[in-house]
C-alpha cells in the first residue's frame, strides 16, 4: 500500500481544489462552470437546442444535483464548495473500492 501513498495525496489535493469550478466562473462573472449546461442554457449560448440532447436531457437524473442535497442548491458557494469536496471524496471511494474489488475477484479467478 505504500507504494501508492503519493497517488492517494494527489487524489486527495484534487478533491481538496475541486471548488476552484464553483469559485472561477463566479470571479470572472462566466456563468455556469465550463461544460455542466443544461439544454435550457446551451440554448441560451448557442441560439438553439441540439435535438439529441434536447431528446435524452430527462433519462438520467444525478443522485445530487449541483452536488447538494436537494434544497441546498442555492446555498452560498462556501457551504456549496464542502459538497463538491465530498461528493469528489464519495467518488473516489466508490471507484477505488470498485477497483479493489474487481481485483481481488480478478486475482482469485487467476489462482
Amino acid at each position: 500500500m505504500k507504494e501508492y501513498r503519493t497517488f492517494w495525496v494527489a487524489l486527495i489535493v484534487l478533491a481538496l481544489a475541486s471548488p476552484v469550478g464553483l469559485y472561477l466562473p463566479e470571479v470572472m462573472k462566466a456563468g455556469a462552470a465550463w461544460g455542466e449546461w443544461g439544454v435550457d442554457e446551451i440554448q441560451r449560448m448557442i441560439g438553439y437546442a441540439p435535438a439529441g440532447m434536447e431528446r435524452t436531457a430527462d433519462i438520467w437524473k444525478a443522485p445530487l444535483p449541483d452536488y447538494a442535497p436537494s434544497g441546498r442548491g442555492n446555498a452560498p458557494l462556501h457551504f456549496l464548495s464542502l459538497f463538491y469536496i465530498l461528493s469528489a471524496l464519495t467518488g473516489i471511494g466508490a471507484c477505488g473500492g470498485g477497483a479493489y474489488v474487481l481485483a481481488r475477484w480478478l486475482g482469485r479467478r487467476k489462482g
